[in-house]
């Protein structure tokens, strides 16, 4: 009798065990649930009386779906495929014709102490660490300075990788801005940017702009997923924040069906990197005076683009064409909020152009600005004749000379 009430009271805890189980089970489909609801809410993506129903497609009308944005990974990946054989197979080829070849490198020293410190700590250590190292290494400061430089300069990009990237980019955004125009070249919201919200959101997908969006979307995703080993540049943090930024703005317009808008902001963009990618091109090849006049044009096409048309033209027709359509809705402001973001990325780099327009103008640009320059070890050299030509003077005015 005592061993099937113990029985009876297992085979309870089982079945309570059980049903406590499939409650928490439950907790978190219910959950993950109310977030899809809440994420896919017709009045975050769409105006009021608008609903997904009414872009499901019919009637020959075609119209984005947020499902489709899953093949810009595998755009992504294509063009990073594409590049790697672009900068072996053309870009590679035409820096040898070119004459664009890497500094000398001097040899880096073996030593076991700075290479730890060197891989585990910083990249240029402060002062009271050259003097801790000198004192385990037992060289002098300037030795431990120079093996720091040395080593440095190891870690940076040759000139012809940067010749290399510079061609990709130029050569992609040359044909993304050829197609962009003829994409659009024939629409009327081309040329009355009011044009862009007739009918909204119920606009019909067209294949050209299918197109457009998705190798721009994928361009942009391998530059994100190429910054570790692309060459790396001051602007590092910016250049992230851009890509992300550019990345969710094309995506939410994709989904809300900004695409007419969405397709002016990517062909505006890409008319003035073209040029300056190719001036860096042409300055990595020492076509200096061309790379020059090419780098002043694009300041020009920049600030017009980026300062002048993009604020006042696309902008206005993002913030103010809408509300005669329809009420604001949380779409409308997200929109907008990236595309102010994008503005003051563009004026931070006006900033970085303009000092670079004055070393064009006034002395001779070596290469980007927002690039981690090598450095050379005969700056060590120089600096230390002139400290001691310094202690020589100071030294014979103290003497009457």
């Amino acid at each position: 009798m005592t061993k099937r009430v113990n029985d009876l009271m297992r085979w309870s805890c089982v079945i309570q065990c059980n049903s406590a189980v499939k409650q928490i089970c439950v907790i978190p489909h219910s959950m993950l649930h109310t977030v899809t609801e809440w994420l896919w809410w017709e009045r975050l993506w769409l105006p009021v009386n608008v609903s997904w129903a009414d872009l499901e497609d019919r009637e020959g009308r075609v119209y984005a779906k947020a499902s489709q944005l899953y093949g810009v990974l595998p755009i992504a990946l294509f063009l990073l495929f594409v590049r790697f054989l672009f900068e072996r197979l053309v870009a590679a080829p035409l820096a040898d014709v070119c004459g664009v070849k890497d500094r000398l490198r001097r040899t880096v020293e073996q030593n076991v102490v700075l290479e730890n410190y060197f891989c585990t700590k910083a990249h240029v250590p402060s002062q009271a660490d050259v003097r801790a190292l000198c004192k385990k290494t037992s060289w002098t400061e300037r030795r431990v300075q120079l093996w720091f430089r040395r080593r440095r300069n190891h870690q940076r990009p040759g000139l012809r990788k940067r010749f290399c990237e510079a061609s990709w980019r130029c050569g992609f955004y040359f044909f993304a801005f050829v197609g962009g125009i003829v994409a659009l070249h024939d629409k009327p919201w081309f040329y009355s940017l009011k044009e862009v919200w007739a009918g909204f959101p119920k606009q019909s997908l067209l294949e050209s702009q299918y197109w457009y969006y998705f190798l721009e979307m994928g361009f942009y995703l391998s530059l994100l997923l190429s910054l570790t080993f692309d060459v790396k540049r001051k602007d590092f943090k910016e250049q992230v924040i851009h890509h992300i930024a550019t990345l969710t703005l094309l995506a939410f317009s994709w989904i809300s069906n900004y695409i007419r808008v969405g397709t002016i902001v990517m062909a505006l963009h890409d008319s003035s990197d073209i040029l300056l990618e190719g001036a860096k091109v042409l300055n990595y090849a020492k076509w200096h005076k061309t790379a020059n006049v090419m780098f002043v044009v694009f300041t020009f096409l920049f600030m017009l683009t980026r300062l002048v048309i993009f604020p006042f033209w696309v902008i206005h027709c993002t913030w103010v064409y809408p509300l005669e359509w329809y009420p604001a809705f949380f779409g409308y402001y997200f929109f907008n909020v990236m595309l102010l973001v994008l503005l003051m990325l563009h004026v931070y780099w006006a900033a970085l152009i303009s000092k670079m327009l004055f070393k064009c103008l006034f002395s001779k640009l070596e290469g980007d600005d927002r690039s981690d320059e090598e450095e050379d070890d005969s700056e060590e050299e120089r600096n230390s004749k002139r400290s001691h030509m310094n202690g020589a003077g100071i030294r014979g005015r103290a003497n009457g000379h």
